[in-house]
């Protein structure tokens, strides 16, 4: 399949417009094939008259939990710890049918093709543990909309005592025999379940959908299974997911349960820390972690929208910019962020960072911005060329109408894109070579009738998650003690901006 993009302007943002003259894209293959003027048109391709607008890469969702979607506003903003509670108790309560799992999945795709998402990286839970037909249905989801995606299995291994610092103390003994229960899926499981994963559906739709390793996060799971992930992400080349000092009290885990080494240090010191990794939200770094990063050349997935939701810190965007550690932007979940829309995230890493430092030139730039949401995505996903327009490059591209109310009057293109622009103004958007929407209407799946039955199962849902709320609460105060003694430690630097006490 064939097609021309014809009179349109190519996303530059080197050039002063932030844009070449209006030209002409070919599309061959699922590949950018040629850019000129006047292109010949190939019989039987298909043209699409871009009337002077803007042709630009499609974003990628650098990381996300899909597991959810169907979820958007239903908790408070509280600390990561104990919104985790809530969000992904393992209670057979919450176990998904397949169909489910597919909805779910397909709200996501959804709501990101129509905003101009191409690609994401889902690093998906599952609860009360991964199955076979539910990989497999969010797998589906992905297939059938048309999206490229990475799918990991995000599924800690220990027990929650084994997790997190203070717990095993403040607990009462009936709860603290229960919290000590490793998860329902051990490593052998798991690893069928990786084995399962990548040999059904890593390469399917000509490379759209690949696998990807996650650990969940470093102290979530036993030293053999974290090597065992790490040989099949070098192995099969796979992007590795793991959550690292998102919050202080991770920060102080490593001073109360690793001798004083952070996360990222005692990854490093087990020879897992590699360019294959994503480091996800990286917030409580100090800059000996920097440096590890950097010398590992690691990619940082940045989460503004979540880590601002649930009051985890900012991340130190330029320390990292400064070290050359590769940056990449997402959303992580809709629970967290309550939408699943790249434009609204990279108008927050806009914004958050200017107040960390007084030197304003030192606040993120547009192009850094738009970096991040696209060719930084394609690097942490180790696709070649994912994200720009380079010939040769996948043909992941959204046309943007340059009349829209965000982008009019056009003072500057690329700092319009990163601070007004809303998903509102993407006309088309195409992957692999394939327009998967159209005049902001899917054309792979029939959308209405998708969001009509998830609006009826999960509507019926609602008394379960009540109902799982209430059992979880039984363990609130401990947790909440927990992060209250964690929050009281001095780490040593802040990554919260503290207000001056009023009188």
């Amino acid at each position: 399949m064939q097609t021309i993009f014809q009179n349109v302007r190519l996303f530059d943002p080197d050039r002063q417009a932030g844009m070449t003259a209006p030209c002409d894209l070919m599309v061959s293959e699922g590949r950018i094939a040629r850019v000129g003027n006047d292109l010949a048109i190939p019989q039987g391709a298909e043209i699409v008259k871009g009337a002077g607008n803007l042709l630009m890469p499609g974003l990628v969702n650098g990381h996300f939990h899909s597991s959810v979607n169907h979820m958007k506003g239903r908790l408070p903003s509280m600390p990561l710890e104990i919104f985790m509670l809530y969000e992904c108790p393992e209670l057979e309560v919450l176990r998904p049918t397949p169909r489910e799992a597919y909805l779910r999945t397909m709200l996501g795709c959804i709501e990101m093709l129509k905003c101009g998402t191409t690609s994401v990286q889902d690093d998906c839970f599952f609860v009360p543990r991964p199955e076979p037909d539910i990989i497999d249905a969010v797998a589906q989801a992905y297939l059938d909309s048309g999206m490229r995606a990475r799918l990991a299995l995000d599924q800690p291994e220990l027990s929650e005592l084994d997790k997190l610092p203070y717990l095993r103390d403040l607990l009462p003994a009936d709860l603290r025999a229960e919290l000590a229960q490793p998860t329902s899926a051990g490593r052998d499981d798991l690893l069928e379940l990786y084995d399962h994963l990548l040999s059904r559906w890593h390469g399917a739709a000509n490379g759209r959908i690949k696998g990807a390793v996650s650990c969940s996060a470093p102290q979530r799971v036993s030293p053999a299974y974290f090597a065992a992930l790490d040989d099949l992400s070098r192995q099969h080349d796979l992007p590795f997911y793991a959550h690292m000092l998102e919050t202080k009290l991770q920060r102080v885990f490593g001073h109360q349960c690793l001798n004083g080494a952070s996360l990222v240090r005692h990854t490093a010191e087990m020879g897992f820390l590699s360019d294959r990794m994503n480091v996800i939200h990286a917030i409580w770094v100090d800059d000996a972690d920097l440096d590890l990063l950097a010398d590992s050349k690691a990619t940082v997935a940045h989460n503004p929208v979540s880590n601002l939701r649930l009051g985890s810190g900012i991340m130190p965007w330029r320390a990292m910019h400064d070290r050359g550690i590769p940056v990449c932007l997402g959303v992580d979940e809709a629970i967290a962020d309550d939408a699943i829309n790249m434009w609204s995230v990279m108008k927050t890493a806009s914004l958050v960072h200017c107040l960390t430092d007084p030197d304003y030139t030192r606040w993120p730039a547009p192009d850094e911005i738009l970096r991040a949401a696209t060719i930084g995505g394609g690097h942490a996903m180790r696709e070649q060329g994912l994200g720009s327009l380079a010939v040769g490059a996948p043909a992941d591209l959204n046309l943007v109408n340059l009349n829209a109310i965000s982008l009019t009057p056009l003072s500057n293109l690329t700092r319009q894109l990163s601070l007004c622009e809303n998903g509102s103004a993407v006309l088309t958007t195409m992957v692999a070579g394939e327009i998967v929407c159209r005049n902001g209407c899917l054309t792979r799946v029939d959308e209405d009738d998708l969001l009509a039955e998830a609006r009826q199962i999960f509507g019926a849902k609602i008394g379960l998650m009540d109902q799982a709320d209430g059992v979880v609460a039984r363990v609130l105060p401990y947790y909440q003690k927990m992060y209250q003694m964690a929050s009281e430690q001095d780490v040593g630097f802040e990554r919260r901006v503290p207000l001056p006490k009023t009188r």
